[in-house]
């Protein structure tokens, strides 16, 4: 659903088939999975109660809806077919909030909720709700009496969390506009009861990076209080070679473990960056980047760089292979930064404006050749090579960092903030 489609109500979503993109329909929707928030924002909807075939109900995250519209769900077909559990701070659209008893805000009037509506938010993934379809007077859904009147989310009262509540729902809406590391702090200071909390309350992608930003032994002890097939759909959300570093401090058994459960590709990834020394290039580099086929257009390449998931590092620049285009590649090329592509006509082929003047590092340089490699040619991001000529993956200046910092700097980073200001920020 476009922005500035028309809004979907949740109702009519209730029993509509999901189709991969291929056509093929793989299950019904039968409810939809909203997160609440502090005060009257929006509740952000996290995705569906898909049916299989079968009758299993599985979870279908948002990211993976590529369209809502003419009585069905498109998805990019990617599903896991675990077994949805509905976690401690999820609501259910159809199941929890439908029938409810709310307030109206401005007159205190009690409402019957009859329907929500949803809607995409603009230029990004996240979903919420914003209207809310009410009846006044106490009749219920059935009853024929009563006015009916659609209002905004905000104008109704009865539904969010308190602002001052204790619970770990409420803590995880105080800090739902942290940045990733910044919450990681936070759960780092937190007790272990209360860390684990918030942890089990958060959505496997939100908690996959926070977990990337924390300490290790922080890492482990989340992930040991997670049930298993939750930390592997955490770990399959995680950056690879993140994933792979974590599973390497696992026991053996924990580890293999894991890894069965994880979905094969993702599987296949880590187990290959685990094959590498950790301070290597090979153990550092992630197996995602940008990857383009030097027919592609400048144009192609814009539209890669500028997706919401990539990280400013690996954003910065593409790595053009023959195919196959998945890491390991057909034989790399060369590298297009980003500043090239905002200087050449769209139609341009990135196969005629490569900078294949560097040598690639290979996937089993140390650490101080990587550091000194980024210093001298100033990178921010480094394809890795094999002997073979394939694009393996790239190192990114902040996994680089990661490596060479001392193992305790997140304890350091606000005393140095705090020395500076107390010299007056010099």
């Amino acid at each position: 659903m476009a922005a500035g489609a028309p809004k979907v109500f949740v109702s009519h979503l209730s029993g509509v088939p999901v189709f991969d993109p291929n056509g093929d329909q793989v299950g019904r929707v039968r409810d939809l999975v909203t997160i609440l928030r502090v005060g009257r924002k929006p509740p952000r909807l996290l995705g569906l109660v898909v049916e299989l075939a079968t009758r299993r109900r599985i979870f279908l995250p948002m990211t993976r809806v590529t369209g809502i519209e003419s009585g069905q769900v498109i998805t990019t077909g990617v599903l896991n077919v675990r077994r949805f559990e509905q976690r401690p701070t999820e609501r259910l659209v159809l199941g929890e909030m439908l029938d409810r008893r709310v307030r109206l805000v401005e007159t205190g009037e009690e409402v019957t909720v009859l329907d929500v509506s949803v809607r995409q938010l603009p230029a990004r993934r996240d979903w919420e709700i914003d209207r809310v379809f009410v009846r006044k007077g106490k009749g219920g859904t059935f009853r024929r009496k009563g006015e009916t009147l659609t209002v905004d989310w905000s104008a109704v009262d009865g539904f969010s969390l308190e602002e001052h509540g204790q619970g770990a729902e409420n803590l995880l809406a105080t800090f739902e506009q942290l940045r990733p590391a910044d919450l990681a702090n936070v759960l780092h200071h937190l007790s272990p009861k209360r860390r684990a909390e918030v942890a089990a309350a958060l959505d496997d992608d939100r908690l996959a990076d926070v977990l990337e930003e924390l300490p290790e032994d922080d890492q482990i002890e989340i992930l040991g209080k997670l049930k298993e097939e939750r930390a592997a759909d955490v770990l399959e959300a995680m950056d690879p070679d993140d994933a792979a570093d974590l599973l390497a401090e696992l026991p053996e058994d924990d580890k293999e473990r894991l890894l069965t459960l994880m979905q094969p590709d993702d599987a296949a990834d880590v187990r290959r960056l685990m094959a590498y020394e950790e301070r290597t290039a090979g153990g550092l580099m992630t197996t995602e980047p940008i990857v383009l086929r030097p027919d592609a257009t400048v144009a192609d390449a814009l539209a890669r760089v500028r997706q919401q998931d990539l990280s400013p590092a690996l954003a910065a620049q593409v790595y053009v292979c023959r195919p196959p285009d998945e890491t390991p590649t057909g034989k790399y090329l060369g590298t297009v930064h980003f500043q090239r592509l905002l200087r050449d006509p769209p139609y341009t082929l990135v196969g005629s404006i490569l900078d294949d003047d560097l040598q690639p590092l290979a996937p089993d340089a140390p650490l101080p050749t990587v550091a000194g490699f980024f210093a001298a040619y100033d990178m921010v991001a480094a394809p890795v090579v094999d002997e073979g000529g394939a694009l393996l993956g790239a190192v990114t200046v902040d996994d680089l960092l990661d490596h060479m910092l001392p193992d305790d700097w997140r304890e350091t980073e606000f005393h140095l903030e705090e020395e500076a200001a107390d010299h007056g920020g010099g």
